[in-house]
């Protein structure tokens, strides 16, 4: 069974990428199995730059099939913030819970009807040899006034969907993870990913 390395040191994203990359017929390592331990610097200037950056690297160091995303939020009443800075936005060391407490800050006097906002996830795909695929996936929804949820990651708590009445947060795993931006991404990925595989 070929190997695929998810590129994250992230708790959340790798238990949500083997549920949506179950049944491709690849054994799913990460970078603490295999003791990778070098860190990329995130140093581009768009998902996709970070996520080529790292997916490279890490397929290089590892010689497997790497797998490596970037993704953010993109409020429309901050100009696009916090975007690829969204893992920064409060400070390098900064928690979850910090980060959308500036977050929140940031929109205080904003009105519901402004607080619009989307997901972006951008996922590289990195051959041992050097070949490189991109996948795209968004997801639409709101900034809600509080926190409500305990299910997710990051901004989940924070980001409402219209159309299901919840945040992000109040979703059970297994619907966030076929509507969610990483979940749309994904449906390219596994499609090329099984190309590789055959």
């Amino acid at each position: 069974m070929p190997e695929l390395l998810l590129a994250t040191s992230n708790p959340g994203k790798v238990s949500e990428y083997r549920f949506l990359l179950d049944g491709l017929g690849y054994h799913i390592t990460t970078l603490a199995q295999q003791g990778v331990r070098e860190v990329v610097t995130e140093s581009g200037s768009s998902y996709e730059e970070n996520a080529r950056l790292k997916a490279t690297t890490y397929a290089g160091l590892s010689r497997l099939t790497t797998l490596a995303d970037d993704s953010g939020l993109e409020v429309d009443a901050l100009g696009g913030q916090p975007g690829v800075q969204s893992a920064r936005f409060a400070g390098e060391s900064a928690t979850d819970e910090e980060r959308v407490g500036l977050l929140l800050a940031r929109l205080n006097d904003v009105p519901w009807e402004e607080r619009t906002a989307r997901f972006i996830c951008v996922i590289a795909i990195a051959a041992s040899k050097g070949h490189i695929e991109i996948c795209y996936g968004e997801c639409r929804g709101i900034i809600a006034f509080e926190t409500e949820g305990r299910h997710g990651f990051g901004y989940d708590p924070v980001f409402y969907l219209p159309d299901l009445g919840k945040t992000m947060a109040e979703l059970p795993p297994e619907t966030k993870n076929k509507i969610s931006h990483r979940a749309r991404a994904c449906c390219e990925a596994r499609q090329l990913l099984q190309q590789l595989h055959t």
